[in-house]
């Protein structure tokens, strides 16, 4: 008989759970809730930001949950990094980010540039850049701006952009694919 850990998972639940998801096919469906269906019961987040020297990796949703706890760890880390401030980060940004990387089958993290932008922030990059949109969804806690040192921009953004589900940018000269929950459009190269 198995035994249940602390949350009422087994193990053998859980590495089923893990087996589920890596043998799912690309999705096709073209909203974010229904992209990571087929997933296995479990929804994972890996990252770290060069910015800070925090890592990240956690599971995020469990059969059909979102787990607060691991949302709050989420938002914290997606902080605007400049300011400290957080905000709640909209959770199909973050399904987006958990299936794109596990479309690009990597064992390392994806690098954060940039999640929560303050307006303040945002402001200072616009004056710095015509790059940074005045409503950027930054702003909102819709969009992170990622890289992979194991793939290119080019395979980031398919990824992404297979997952149907909001906005994907290439940014190729500055090495980041941008992914919000946005609607759906693609630009740069």
């Amino acid at each position: 008989m198995a035994k249940l850990n602390s949350s009422g998972i087994t193990r053998r639940g859980l590495l089923g759970a893990f087996a589920a998801t890596a043998i799912t096919a690309a999705p096709t469906f073209s909203n974010a809730a229904g992209f990571l269906r087929g997933g296995g019961d479990i929804r994972r987040i890996r990252m770290f930001s060069g910015r800070t020297g925090e890592r990240l990796d956690t599971i995020y949703w469990i059969e059909g949950q979102y787990i607060g706890e691991a949302i709050r760890e989420v938002n914290k880390f997606m902080r605007d990094w400049r300011t400290g401030e957080a905000i709640q980060m909209d959770t199909r940004t973050v399904d987006i980010m958990a299936a794109s990387l596990r479309l690009l089958d990597v064992n390392e993290p994806f690098m954060l540039l940039s999640g929560y932008r303050s307006p303040k922030t945002n402001a200072m990059l616009r004056s710095r850049s015509r790059g940074v949109a005045r409503n950027s969804l930054h702003m909102r806690g819709q969009a992170a701006d990622l890289r992979l040192s194991g793939r290119s921009v080019s395979q980031i953004a398919r990824a992404a952009a297979s997952c149907n589900a909001g906005g994907v940018g290439r940014y190729s000269g500055s090495n980041f694919v941008h992914m919000d929950c946005g609607q759906i459009r693609t630009w740069g190269r």
